[in-house]
């Protein structure tokens, strides 16, 4: 069995802090928890990914959508998981091993992605934007990641709609495409 892929991009300086190793794994847990009684699938589905969809989970944490991105995309898809905690992208790729998920690959950075121009089809923006430093450098490298009909699926609990709206959108870059029962969705303007 293959193991994942992972890049490190390295920056001058990273940004964003990443949170201490105790901090993550009592996140971890908690997300356990979360996720057993409200499995991530159930959330990822209203993104509307569909089988061969190039994805990047940005800020994946410890992978709760891992597992559910890869039954979406199938094995012609490709999962991109993104965090800037070295313990986010050693559990991701944990969970790829342990289930044989040869369609996943990691990314340990604070905001660029290192990844083609135009290449993604959808971007899951959940549970992170409300702790970047750079939420409009972070913004601008999704528009730039994604394909022209490129979807930024966006969830953030610690956000009201107006702040997510607002934010999203105000430099132009996004529009809203619809509002989810769990999820936004935005789309890229035309430049």
């Amino acid at each position: 069995m293959c193991a994942p892929e992972e890049r490190v991009v390295t920056s001058e300086e990273m940004i964003d802090k990443q949170m201490s190793s105790l901090s993550f794994r009592a996140m971890a847990f908690t997300f356990k928890i979360r996720d057993f009684f409200r499995p991530r699938r159930d959330v990822v589905k209203e993104a509307g990914i569909r089988e061969g969809f190039s994805v990047l989970d940005y800020g994946c944490g410890p992978g709760s959508y891992v597992k559910a991105v890869a039954e979406l995309v199938g094995k012609s898809g490709k999962i991109y998981a993104l965090d800037v905690n070295p313990l986010a992208v050693q559990t991701v790729r944990k969970i790829a091993a342990e289930n044989g998920l040869t369609n996943v690959e990691t990314i340990l950075s604070d905001c660029k992605t290192e990844l083609s121009d135009e290449s993604i089809d959808l971007v899951l923006l959940y549970d992170t934007f409300h702790d970047l430093t750079n939420a409009d450098g972070v913004l601008e490298e999704l528009y730039r990641v994604l394909r022209p009909e490129g979807v930024l699926s966006f969830s953030d609990h610690h956000m009201k709609e107006d702040g997510i709206l607002s934010r999203v959108t105000s430099k132009g870059l996004f529009r809203l495409l619809k509002k989810g029962e769990k999820t936004y969705s935005f789309v890229k303007e035309e430049p």
